[in-house]
């Protein structure tokens, strides 16, 4: 059965509030526990650089963001969990991604464009205020979604702009070194919802709108006391259309229950009253995973600890794959093969080969051999050349445990240096 692998990341670069759990951090929590879904996810504090200056906000986004998934039932042994500054193959991909990478498909992406439309408009220079990092932000965001060979990754809309980008770079690779990367698709959730903060805007640390996920009660009242509403009376009726209230509500709330306040506002309920309904339907979520988060926050080792966890078992991912990278690139060691016109001939010089010969005590024999005729395996004898060719045929499809007590020890060579050759003509022949 196949494996789908999905990729989230979220910028450490504010306190997580009631749209970043509706809209990511509640979604995520639950697709980790979906069957034949492999799932990772990150703490994007490179990205985060590029939106924030200040040192000690990105560490303490970082901790708040981490202790918030765990405490809403993120379970690091079953899910990849991770900071992308552990993870330093990540910017070397990044720099690979930018030599296939056209200018032009840079100079398109929407957060450049935005800035570059900003200063127009204000007649300043078009670059002005725009760092190397935001203009380079897709790719660095495509290395994040292609070192781990993403089959989805769930986005808003808005961000669909930078899959694509992200499959360009990886169909140009594949086109120029063979086939490495995986394409990614963008995975959009349409019933996701996107909460509107204290006055009305999408909710954003970006407007300082937003509802801190978890709040205490009393700061959590006092919130939601300051949404924004209109002027009706109590016992006149009311519209949920465009009510902040009301959509946050929902989002927190069943089906059942949403229809009864869509009742309560035809009936007129004052919105002091409804401002107290919304309290105890958050609090109700919130409260049950408010503990273990300041047990969390509290306990900033045990993230640590999480987190470098995360990293070894996602590094044991991208450390062969960007070898493998690097030496479809040609940043090599100068001892292998050289490329040429003809590699597929280079390639078959270089490999290992096995030899059949028949000694004078009428037996046949078979010997494995490197690419500079160093001896690596030693046969026993056979009585027939059938047989040798066999036994060659099952050590190469089952292992040594096939030829237990037909290979005699060759000293000098370990087992890795045999499974290595092994591996290198299974994969030569697989081609």
């Amino acid at each position: 059965m196949s494996i789908t692998r999905f990729l989230t990341g979220i910028t450490t670069t504010g306190t997580p509030h009631l749209g970043n759990f509706v809209g990511s951090i509640r979604p995520s929590v639950a697709a980790s526990l979906t069957p034949n879904v492999q799932s990772f996810y990150f703490l994007a504090d490179y990205h985060a650089l590029i939106k924030c200056e200040d040192p000690a906000r990105i560490q303490r986004s970082t901790l708040e963001i981490a202790a918030s998934w765990l405490a809403a039932g993120l379970n690091p042994e079953k899910v990849t969990f991770y900071r992308q500054s552990d993870i330093p193959e990540i910017p070397e991909l990044t720099w690979l991604l930018t030599c296939v990478t056209g200018k032009g498909v840079l100079n398109r992406a929407h957060a450049y464009k935005a800035s570059v439309d900003k200063n127009t408009a204000a007649e300043r220079d078009a670059d002005d205020g725009v760092t190397a990092g935001l203009f380079m932000y897709p790719v660095l965001m495509g290395a994040d979604i292609l070192m781990f060979k993403a089959h989805k990754v769930p986005v808003g809309r808005d961000q669909i702009q930078h899959i694509e980008m992200a499959r360009d770079m990886a169909a140009s690779f594949n086109h120029l070194y063979g086939e490495h990367f995986v394409l990614p698709e963008a995975a959009i959730d349409d019933h996701v919802a996107t909460l509107p903060g204290l006055d009305g805007r999408k909710m954003s640390k970006s407007y300082d709108n937003t509802i801190p996920l978890f709040s205490s009660r009393d700061q959590l009242k006092k919130l939601i006391g300051g949404i924004l509403t209109d002027s009706r009376a109590p016992g006149e009726a009311k519209e949920v259309d465009g009510s902040a209230l009301f959509q946050i509500y929902q989002a927190f709330a069943t089906p059942d229950e949403t229809d009864a306040l869509r009742k309560a506002y035809a009936n007129g309920i004052a919105w002091g009253d409804a401002k107290q309904v919304l309290l105890e339907r958050v609090d109700q979520v919130i409260a049950p995973m408010r503990a273990e988060y300041e047990a969390l926050i509290n306990n900033p080792a045990r993230i640590e600890q999480t987190l470098l966890a995360g990293a070894e078992r996602a590094r044991a991912l991208a450390t062969p794959f960007i070898r493998e990278l690097r030496s479809a690139v040609g940043l090599r060691s100068l001892v292998q093969g050289t490329a040429t016109a003809k590699p597929v001939k280079v390639a078959k010089a270089a490999l290992p080969s096995f030899k059949q010969y028949r000694e004078a005590d009428g037996k046949f024999y078979f010997k494995l051999v490197d690419a500079d005729a160093r001896l690596l395996l030693q046969s026993t004898g056979f009585d027939a050349p059938k047989d040798a060719g066999q036994a060659i045929a099952r050590l190469q499809r089952e292992g040594f445990s096939a030829l237990a007590g037909q290979l005699a020890p060759v000293d000098g060579v370990v087992d890795a240096d045999v499974a290595a050759a092994l591996k290198a003509l299974a994969d030569a022949a697989a081609q």
